[in-house]
């Protein structure tokens, strides 16, 4: 990253949702982001008229790049499945968000993006009642960075999954790893709001 860029954070909205699944197909794998996925998402994230999802742009003078979202779902606006494990979060389901995706460009990762990206998520997802965040992270990622992040972050892992993306890579997303048959592993975790 250049010295000489400005990031700014602000509300994920329509207008950005070209760049975000250009990035996110980019960083993911083709499929992981579509149109009707991310208008689906992006819904999902707001509640009492407060979102909580952001990007982050990078100004350099007159010119702007996309480069880092955060996706993040209301508390009432996700179910739990059986990736979750709500008996060893101790809070009640209804009181924890999910922390849906966090990507930032390869040229702009070790910034502290990523972070402040998940400080806004999850302030604005306190103001909408949550009390945790629920994720699950990429054990796969270059030197499990998702989950030392996530770690780094306040995150404890609750339980591991294998092949937790097996039947989305069977539907369309072509994982950067495996292709159309992903084994990847998630870590499913918490982090508890103060």
């Amino acid at each position: 990253m250049t010295t000489s860029a400005n990031i700014i954070y602000t509300e994920l909205t329509p207008q950005y949702f070209k760049q975000v699944i250009k990035l996110g197909n980019k960083v993911h794998g083709d499929g992981y982001l579509t149109q009707e996925k991310l208008t689906d998402w992006t819904a999902r994230g707001i509640s009492k008229k407060i979102n909580c999802g952001f990007v982050a742009i990078a100004k350099f003078g007159a010119k702007e790049e996309l480069v880092g979202f955060r996706i993040t779902f209301a508390a009432e606006h996700w179910q739990v499945d059986e990736w979750c494990s709500p008996k060893l979060w101790k809070i009640a389901e209804d009181k924890c968000c999910y922390f849906k995706c966090n990507t930032v460009d390869e040229s702009y990762r070790g910034f502290g993006i990523g972070k402040k990206l998940l400080q806004l998520s999850s302030q604005a997802a306190k103001k909408q009642g949550a009390q945790a965040g629920i994720a699950h992270l990429w054990k796969q990622s270059p030197n499990n960075s998702a989950v030392a992040y996530f770690t780094h972050c306040g995150g404890e892992l609750v339980k591991s999954h294998p092949d937790k993306w097996n039947e989305e890579s069977k539907q369309g997303y072509n994982c950067i790893l495996c292709g159309h048959d992903c084994h990847c592993e998630a870590a499913e975790m918490i982090i508890r709001f103060k």
